[in-house]
């Protein structure tokens, strides 16, 4: 789950890291209320999930409250098209009105979650703001890593070490500690996968502040943060996504190929989806039904895959251990009932109770393509979505 950049700071005030003064407005009057009130000049910042947004006109500097007015009303309600939204773009609907602050440098710092490490790692760079991406793909020596170990926690030589190392001695070594160690405190209190300050500046006048903040939290720790869930913005999500979501399928993300996918598996579901690209298609979405055996799951996932304008063809690939082949073949011909399902159908079933659901099948009017192994199955798709 992730949240909105105004959010994400009334987090990181609570564990002492310095922000910017500032509040979210929904409309340009608001916006320029909040600007007299702070009595400085401002910044307009556009509230989506997406970096890149200056680039896409999403952010303005305003002198005056009027300007601040005038900034609020160019930005609300546009549609901000940034290299992380993808050419449709998403709408603004609100934006936060903060001081402006006069940087001397701008820095990177973030935790994250590690897959390879197989825990968290600190991250810095001397060189962040908009351009980070950049460094990191051509001068990846100006980024820093410490592996930490998540049963010993951070350090406080790990963060004095990345001060150092990203140029915050002197005077800004003790404040550049102490915003490190409430970074990670967040990071962990509220089970983050990633807690981002791009860029951490160093202020004319020598004061560390997040000037842009993001956090992204784990969706199977959220039960434990109610005033997490609380922020989530749903129209900053994809609808189908949503959906699923509402409708159980949990395990279900969109991609931006034309072949659906149904597994029971997320490692046979990614290993579906490099079938379906080394056969020269593209998978539409990752969706793993997991391994209950529930009629109405699969009847859903069928729901989600026909609202998907994209789809033209959809794969069945289930390898049924504590899955049942026989489950799968009802939801198969229960979805076929409940709903029209124009695109091409190719099913590729083994395991437990696969005579049955053959049975099942073979005596349903459900028109379908079957496959004998994943390879074939891979190939058929793509030559049914290619019809």
């Amino acid at each position: 789950m992730k949240v909105h950049e105004y959010q994400a700071k009334k987090i990181l005030k609570q564990f002492a890291i310095p922000v910017p003064r500032g509040e979210v407005a929904s409309s340009p009057e608001e916006a320029r209320s909040i600007a007299q009130s702070l009595g400085v000049p401002v910044v307009v910042k556009a509230q989506i999930h997406s970096g890149g947004r200056g680039k896409g006109g999403g952010i303005a500097l305003a002198d005056t409250p009027d300007e601040a007015q005038a900034a609020a009303g160019r930005i609300i309600g546009m549609n901000l098209v940034t290299h992380q939204t993808g050419p449709e773009g998403r709408k603004v609907n609100r934006v936060l009105i903060e001081e402006q602050a006069k940087p001397e440098r701008e820095l990177y710092l973030a935790f994250a979650i590690d897959s390879a490490a197989g825990g968290p790692v600190l991250i810095g760079s001397d060189e962040g703001g908009v351009e980070i991406e950049e460094v990191a793909a051509k001068a990846p020596a100006n980024v820093q890593r410490i592996a930490i170990d998540p049963a010993v926690g951070l350090q406080p030589f790990y963060a004095r070490r990345l001060a150092f190392a990203i140029g915050l001695n002197g005077e800004l070594l003790r404040p550049a500690v102490e915003l490190i160690n409430g970074l990670y405190q967040a990071f962990v209190a509220k089970d983050c996968s990633l807690a981002e300050i791009n860029p951490l500046i160093v202020s004319r006048d020598g004061r560390l502040l997040a000037l842009d903040a993001k956090l992204n939290f784990d969706d199977n720790a959220l039960f434990r943060h109610p005033d997490i869930v609380a922020m989530r913005d749903i129209e900053e999500e994809d609808p189908l996504e949503v959906q699923a979501q509402e409708l159980g399928v949990s395990n279900y993300i969109k991609l931006t190929g034309n072949i659906g996918c149904v597994v029971n598996g997320a490692g046979l579901a990614m290993a579906t989806m490099d079938a379906i690209t080394l056969a020269g298609g593209s998978p539409a979405n990752f969706l793993d039904i997991g391994t209950v055996n529930n009629v109405e799951r699969v009847v859903n996932s069928f729901r989600i895959l026909t609202a998907d304008p994209n789809v033209k063809a959809i794969l069945i690939n289930i390898f049924g251990g504590m899955a049942r082949v026989d489950v799968i073949a009802e939801g198969i011909v229960q979805a076929h009932n409940e709903m029209e399902v124009k695109a091409p159908l190719v099913v590729r079933l083994e395991g437990t109770n696969l005579e049955e659901g053959e049975k099942i099948l073979s005596g349903a009017q459900v028109n379908i393509i079957r496959a004998s192994d994943l390879g074939e199955a891979a190939r058929q798709a793509v030559a049914a979505a290619g019809k």
